[in-house]
């Protein structure tokens, strides 16, 4: 009987052990995803929740710490500063649009106070971060691209006393120079951490103004 893994391809089984050399902050919580089975013939996701609490040491994700794990929110019992999902695609076969074979496509959401999300140079900041995180790591890639979008949210009701607040999500993709991409979640969960408002950041990068925690 063959195995499953024998069955993928030589390039996704590399790419596959390079995400589980991957070394992320220990704020960030990282769990495993159902992989979407229509965008390519191979793929892996990964969610994560930053969390107020951090553990001590780095979180590797790897044969000495379980990739599933539970979400950060259950760990702490406080709401999370931050979210996202990293998707890595694989379709050894090529694509025209991706210009490769593999295409990583990311999802990041943080929750800022409503008079923050107010700033027009709010989304061009959340790109920036992207960039730069990908380019402090030498994760090489090309064909980028993305948006990024201030979310309002407003209560009435009974819940009219609860502050406006403003959502940033930053949807993003790029193609990978090669089958390792380690560089390129660790660039991610860095990204993921910055939306959180979390220390330190990379030179020359501009940070948000206070978050929300409530």
């Amino acid at each position: 009987m063959v195995s499953a893994l024998a069955q993928l391809p030589s390039d996704f089984l590399t790419a596959l052990a390079s995400l589980r050399e991957g070394r992320c902050r220990p704020e960030l919580r990282l769990s495993e995803l159902p992989a979407p089975a229509r965008l390519a013939p191979f793929s892996v996701a990964l969610e994560a929740e930053v969390a107020p609490a951090p553990a001590p040491g780095l979180h590797v994700v790897g044969s000495h710490q379980p990739l599933h794990l539970p979400p950060a929110s259950a760990v702490t019992g406080e709401p999370e500063l931050a979210t996202g999902r990293f998707i890595l695609l694989h379709d050894p076969a090529g694509s025209t649009i991706w210009d490769g074979t593999f295409r990583i496509v990311t999802y990041i959401r943080a929750q800022l106070e409503a008079e923050l999300g107010n700033d027009q140079m709010l989304g061009s900041v959340a790109w920036t971060w992207l960039v730069d995180a990908l380019e402090n790591h030498d994760a090489g890639y090309r064909e980028a691209g993305g948006t990024a979008t201030r979310i309002l949210s407003e209560s009435f009701g009974t819940l009219s006393e609860r502050a406006d607040s403003i959502d940033i999500e930053l949807r993003a993709s790029w193609t990978p120079d090669g089958p390792d991409v380690q560089a390129h979640l660790e660039a991610w969960s860095d990204m993921v951490c910055t939306f959180a408002g979390l220390p330190p950041l990379p030179e020359g990068v501009s940070a948000l103004p206070r978050l929300r925690r409530n």
